[in-house]
């Protein structure tokens, strides 16, 4: 019998469990696969009670994980029948078609290149994931919302780029839906956000010393990330690619590869004292170099973790704290910037943040409607 289960987070993205063996009195191997036609996880299971001696089971249970994990790894759903749903399509011939049909549509050249390019980014946010999409039936409401806050939260988009990425991802998902490829649209029940000011606020100094001292209690490895947002700007999904031999204590420097880069090109940025005795005091850098720096959990592991993980934390702590919600981790960065523009001047922000130029930098310094002190205190030449 199937059975379902809650999904977290990170099952939801990745849409399935690894195979395990369970030994005792029933023999068997089971996992769990995301049903697109419930949006619920189902369990699959292979009894091996059949199988008289005990050797024998455990040869055939090896041999089962090995084949299940990785055709789950290539996409495989035991809940997609390919004989009668065109679900099983590879999404990336799905998005072929798609800009085909864009090609011979008779739209204007700039409107074909506006729907190219957005193909371009949904395509560059599926390299950031772990286990990527690969079949259209994972073309659903979850990866689209994550989408979604890729572009607000990593892509730092304004409010209106997001909306404006959701209603072109509603009429992707219509030619997918009259197609057959897909049998709902997963973007109506996307919400639009309001296009006003920027809803996300930067940190008070109070703020940030608070939740240092909290995360130093409580969970000094995200501290780490929180320290590398708010002094370095590098932006979650970098963050997630570091690698411990991307660190140089030394030197007190980052490399940033274009690999990863939002901007495509190699860059280095600078570490202080604080951040180089915190990796220290954790033993990070005593982990083998290709570990990468952010693995689960915030530790240095051989797999990369998907980006995600940040922005789940700091909610977590945004909670225990009882701070608004337009505190996010982003603010971190918003911050940052702010501190060492006033404290080292717009130029060494806008290269450490790696901006082509100094406007891009500005966009990160709020403004707030507070009086300065110096203002009082400041005699001209008049």
């Amino acid at each position: 019998m199937s059975c379902i289960t809650k999904r977290n987070t990170a099952t939801e993205l990745i849409g399935f469990t690894y195979p395990k063996l369970h030994e005792g009195k029933s023999w068997y191997v089971d996992f769990y696969a995301l049903d697109p036609s419930t949006g619920e996880m189902r369990r699959k299971k292979f009894k091996l009670d059949g199988i008289p001696r005990v050797s024998e089971k455990r040869r055939r249970a090896a041999e089962i994980i090995e084949a299940v994990t990785r055709q789950l790894r290539q996409g495989w759903n035991p809940w997609v029948n390919t004989q009668e749903s065109r679900g099983f399509t590879l999404l990336s011939d799905c998005l072929d078609r798609y800009l085909e049909y864009v090609d011979k549509k008779g739209d204007r050249y700039k409107t074909k290149m506006r729907y190219r390019s957005s193909v371009n980014i949904l395509r560059e946010y599926f390299e950031t994931l772990v286990v990527p999409p690969r079949y259209v039936y994972q073309f659903n409401q979850t990866l689209i919302v994550d989408f979604l806050d890729w572009l607000l939260l990593d892509r730092d988009a304004s409010a209106r780029t997001r909306n404006n990425y959701r209603s072109w991802l509603y009429g992707l998902s219509e030619f997918f839906k009259k197609r057959k490829y897909i049998t709902d649209n997963p973007v109506e029940d996307v919400e639009i956000l309001k296009e006003s000011a920027k809803f996300r606020k930067d940190l008070s100094k109070e703020k940030l010393a608070k939740m240092r001292q909290h995360l130093l209690e409580k969970d000094p490895h995200f501290l780490l990330a929180c320290e590398l947002e708010y002094y370095t700007f590098i932006r979650p999904n970098e963050l997630s690619h570091l690698r411990v031999k991307d660190v140089s204590i030394k030197d007190q420097t980052i490399f940033v590869s274009g690999d990863f880069s939002k901007n495509h090109k190699d860059g280095y940025v600078g570490i202080n004292r604080r951040i180089c005795k915190l990796m220290i005091d954790l033993k990070v850098l005593e982990q083998p170099g290709e570990f990468f720096l952010f693995g689960r959990g915030f530790v240095p592991r051989s797999e990369r973790y998907n980006a995600d993980q940040f922005n789940r934390r700091w909610k977590k702590m945004r909670e225990e704290l009882g701070w608004e919600d337009c505190y996010q981790f982003y603010s971190l960065k918003d911050s940052g910037i702010r501190d060492l523009a006033n404290n080292a001047g717009i130029v060494v922000a806008r290269d450490q943040a790696r901006h082509s130029d100094v406007a891009t930098t500005n966009k990160y310094i709020q403004v707030h409607n507070d009086v300065h002190e110096e203002t009082k205190n400041f005699e001209g030449e008049l």
